[in-house]
């Protein structure tokens, strides 16, 4: 595969240790940083490929955390479906290997999460919108994992405004993300593009992804995580607007 040229598995190696260790200390953002700077360097469809393996993994990680698994499994269920069903279909927008399209939409996904998260705006959900919200955000969700490979938005948001406690937060976002992931390699296997050669790729960058992580979750112990959150999400919509650019 010429994606993959012993430069590019240098350089890849070195973005998924810088992902995981974003990972390590804000708990997130390893799916948009691989994203974001692999997009720069090969297709989107093999840089989602490879992102597979190492975000189940981390996500593992995340989810063994705590103990409210399936407490959560029931509450975000109608969620976790649409990301599942829109995800499998609009996979293929990315599968099709347009990339002038996937990086515009990766790019304007980068620039809103990025953005909407530095603001620091959390809403509360009430039970009611909670029960009409959950799938709507799920289907936007999964069209946006479909068409970019990153899950982050809205979930994140919607999540964070449920007034789920801090552990809780955690796991609810490993749930998601772990579904995300899933249902990702779902699509773009359904749609011919989850190829043999990806997936090995995406074994070889477990490693560096599970040491930035391990990195970063003691890191998050000496540093002010608010400050490199700020950083991370101010460097993020760099990133955006520059994919944005370079794809109109």
């Amino acid at each position: 595969m010429t994606d993959f040229d012993t430069a590019t598995l240098l350089l890849s190696g070195a973005v998924f240790l810088l992902a995981g260790l974003v990972k390590g200390v804000t708990g997130m953002g390893l799916p948009t940083v691989a994203m974001g700077l692999l997009g720069a360097m090969i297709s989107p469809v093999a840089a989602a490929g490879m992102l597979l393996l190492p975000s189940l993994v981390t996500n593992i990680f995340q989810l063994a955390g705590g103990g409210n698994t399936a407490v959560l499994l029931r509450r975000l269920w109608p969620m976790l479906l649409m990301v599942s069903v829109a995800t499998l279909g609009t996979s293929g927008w990315i599968a099709a290997g347009d990339s002038s399209r996937t990086q515009l939409a990766l790019g304007v996904a980068l620039i809103i999460y990025g953005v909407w998260t530095l603001a620091g705006r959390i809403y509360a959900v009430s039970a009611r919108a909670e029960k009409y919200g959950s799938p709507l955000i799920g289907l936007v969700t999964g069209m946006l994992t479909g068409g970019t490979g990153v899950f982050v938005m809205p979930a994140v948001p919607w999540l964070q405004a449920l007034g789920l406690e801090k552990d809780e937060l955690v796991q609810a976002l490993g749930i998601s993300f772990t579904c995300s992931t899933l249902a990702l390699a779902a699509g773009l296997w359904w749609h011919g593009a989850f190829q043999v050669g990806s997936l090995n790729m995406s074994a070889l960058a477990v490693l560096p992804a599970v040491a930035g992580l391990f990195v970063g979750q003691k890191l998050r112990r000496v540093i002010s995580p608010l400050l490199f959150r700020r950083c991370f999400l101010f460097c993020l919509i760099v990133l955006g607007a520059e994919m944005t650019l370079r794809a109109l």
